[in-house]
């Protein structure tokens, strides 16, 4: 029956997706057996020394296998210095602590920490890869001063008035007909570039949780009984995100594999969130 098809196909692209974003995970979830190995196994040296060694030893190896490209890795590597350099203040002004000794911790910050955010632009490098990502009507200019905006409300919300509500509304703005076109096998579909960073965001919110719990770091409310992180952190890592696809979308812009140029949907019957055969990039211009 043609209905009873249609929802078998839908369920096997659903199952797709999701098998190819779990994919895409590799490097967090390579990080995160890391992770409970090292709490769970003595180890010969310090956790965090361990892990350090471990992470560089993981990043590299994506490169010898062809899973990153050097600029990949460059704009990864890059992350992880904004990360840390995150990580050296919100741990001096005691926003989370990180237990623990070990010789290569700065200032209470294991330099294993910038992998953390590592582990999200790599995610999506290869998403990007995997899925044959393209956006539509991407402001590159607004976009970048808005994240670098972002990236220092992180910082001067303690002095001054936190700005990530405005920020946030100025970003919906630009973005507002940002589109994100990706394949999922032979189909080709979109969504909101917005609604995609919303997602990740509420999905490295539950890994965030799963760090707390394996001892990788803890807020202060956390060190003697451990509890979910709470849920306004969910909102900072959708933020965090945008960083992240700025940097990533700069590499893709020099290979041009950054705008989508018009390719045509292979679904019968477009749905919201489906490209429609009718789409081109004759506004592409005008975005």
């Amino acid at each position: 029956m043609p209905d009873r098809s249609r929802i078998v196909f839908a369920c096997s692209q659903f199952l797709r997706f999701g098998w190819t974003e779990l994919v895409s995970c590799l490097f967090a979830a390579a990080l995160f057996a890391g992770l409970a190995l090292s709490k769970y196994v003595e180890l010969p040296i310090a956790r965090y020394d361990a892990l350090l060694v471990y992470s560089i030893l993981l990043t590299f190896g994506f490169w010898l296998v062809g899973l990153e490209t050097w600029r990949e890795v460059a704009v990864i590597f890059g992350f992880h210095l904004v990360g840390l350099g995150l990580e050296l203040f919100k741990v001096q002004i005691g926003s989370w602590q990180y237990p623990g000794d070990a010789v290569t911790k700065v200032a209470g910050v294991p330099l294993f920490a910038g992998f953390m955010y590592a582990a999200v632009g790599s995610y999506i490098c290869q998403a990007w890869r995997r899925f044959d990502l393209r956006v539509s009507g991407y402001r590159p200019v607004l976009t970048t001063v808005l994240a670098v905006l972002i990236y220092a409300n992180f910082f001067t919300h303690h002095w001054i008035v936190d700005l990530r509500i405005p920020i946030a509304l100025a970003l919906l703005l630009v973005l507002r007909r940002t589109w994100v076109f990706y394949s999922v096998g032979s189909r080709r579909y979109r969504m909101p570039l917005a609604l995609a960073f919303a997602l990740i965001g509420f999905f490295l919110w539950i890994a965030e949780n799963f760090g707390t719990f394996l001892d990788a770091w803890n807020y202060p409310d956390q060190v003697n009984v451990w509890h979910l992180v709470h849920p306004a952190k969910f909102g900072a890592w959708a933020l965090l995100v945008s960083m992240s696809f700025v940097l990533v979308a700069s590499v893709k812009s020099l290979e041009g594999r950054l705008y989508h140029r018009g390719t045509l949907a292979t679904v019968a019957t477009p749905k919201a969130t489906e490209i429609s055969p009718q789409h081109s990039d004759a506004n592409q211009a005008r975005m």
